[in-house]
């Protein structure tokens, strides 16, 4: 019984360091087998193909107090994860800033990054700004346009045809500002000035 009792008191005090030496090799073997885990994850290559699909759909954004400061809708969209971006068919935008400007745009394709940064816009682009605080509507018309809503810019390299109520401006591309109103033209520029109508 005395001897029982002494193997027991002797295994007693080395428990403590047979479990610590079972803790540290368990350690181990969890730090060497994690990284072989996780490596095949970390080299695979981002999907090519689509991630999801919608269809018939709109995305709102809105501002603290309530009011929708912008819209994106479509007949059919596809993400790419590739290229962080989403392809619409039959885009159609609405935007409004502080203001109170209000644009509209349209396309036959848009083309959308996923941090909303940009949108380009192709086939009969057409983008409004309506009138307000005595700005007049403008009116842009391109194949292609590119919507910068962060810094309310239309820009295009493609040519473009200007409508300013009832003058007419073409050029070969444009910088246009949707809160000014103010556009920058480029190339070859032509405009028809209406007369302004008598009072």
């Amino acid at each position: 019984m005395n001897l029982l009792r002494q193997l027991l008191d002797r295994l007693s005090t080395y428990l403590p360091l047979i479990v610590m030496a079972l803790l540290a090799s368990a350690s181990w073997w969890l730090v060497r087998s994690v990284p072989t885990l996780l490596a095949p994850d970390a080299q695979k290559p981002v999907r090519q193909e689509p991630d999801y699909r919608l269809a018939q759909f709109s995305v709102k954004s809105f501002d603290a107090s309530g009011r929708m400061t912008r819209e994106v809708k479509g007949e059919k969209a596809q993400h790419y994860p590739a290229s962080e971006e989403m392809h619409i068919e039959q885009i159609r935008i609405f935007a409004a800033n502080d203001e109170g400007s209000t644009l509209n745009a349209s396309a036959r394709q848009g083309v959308a990054t996923d941090d909303g940064q940009k949108v380009i816009l192709t086939g009969e682009a057409f983008a409004v700004r309506h009138a307000f605080n005595n700005l007049p509507k403008i009116e842009l018309h391109s194949e292609r346009l590119v919507a910068l809503p962060d810094e309310d810019r239309l820009v295009s390299d493609d040519p473009v045809r200007i409508v300013r109520d009832r003058d007419v401006f073409t050029a070969a591309s444009m910088d246009f500002n949707s809160q000014s109103g103010q556009y920058a033209l480029n190339g070859r520029v032509r405009g028809t000035l209406a007369p302004k109508a008598k009072p």
